[in-house]
């Protein structure tokens, strides 16, 4: 298993839309394994490939308190909405910010498990939220698109500057050596 890079706010591959998993192979089973131990390692509770730079229909995510009950779903589609509810919600993909999102209170969502059979899930609370975060991701679309046009781009702004400052130091460092 492999650590994967996180993409960033405002990297452009975020907002390239997956393509559906034809089968559900070791290479898949692979990505996944990959996706759960950076997931976990970015004490995230979800994950999509895409963040990754994989533009495959994969979702990983993990909402127990423990950390130790893993869900992938592969090619996930949502089913059925129902209600609304507004929750904070953040991103590995947009780190240090959290804002509220209006979303689907419950949903009912069809995948494919990490072995390629079929789920279908009715779900509510924060696996209903991370669920729909995820295939926004899959669809090229962040929390922050939720946001009103300014705090979407102060928080763009104030991530390239990081994105600035962190090249800048670690060019720095190259240069001592």
């Amino acid at each position: 298993m492999a650590i994967l890079n996180i993409l960033e706010f405002p990297d452009p591959r975020l907002r390239k839309t997956a393509a559906a998993v034809e089968a559900v192979d070791d290479a898949i089973r692979q990505v996944v394994d990959d996706m759960l131990e950076t997931m976990y390692a970015a004490d995230g509770v979800g994950l999509a490939a895409v963040q990754v730079n994989v533009r495959k229909r994969i979702i990983v995510m993990d909402v127990s308190d423990e950390k130790n009950t893993p869900l992938c779903l592969i090619n996930p589609k949502i089913a059925e909405k129902d209600g609304c509810r507004e929750s904070e919600e953040g991103c590995l993909s947009v780190p240090g910010f959290v804002d509220t999102v209006k979303r689907a209170a419950r949903i009912r969502v069809r995948a494919l498990d990490r072995a390629g059979e079929p789920l279908d899930l009715s779900v509510d609370g924060l696996m209903a939220v991370c669920i729909q975060h995820e295939i926004d991701h899959l669809d090229g679309k962040l929390f922050v698109d939720y946001l009103s046009p300014l705090k979407r781009q102060r928080i763009r702004k104030k991530l390239e500057k990081a994105h600035r400052f962190h090249n800048s130091a670690a060019s720095e460092a190259r240069s001592a050596v």
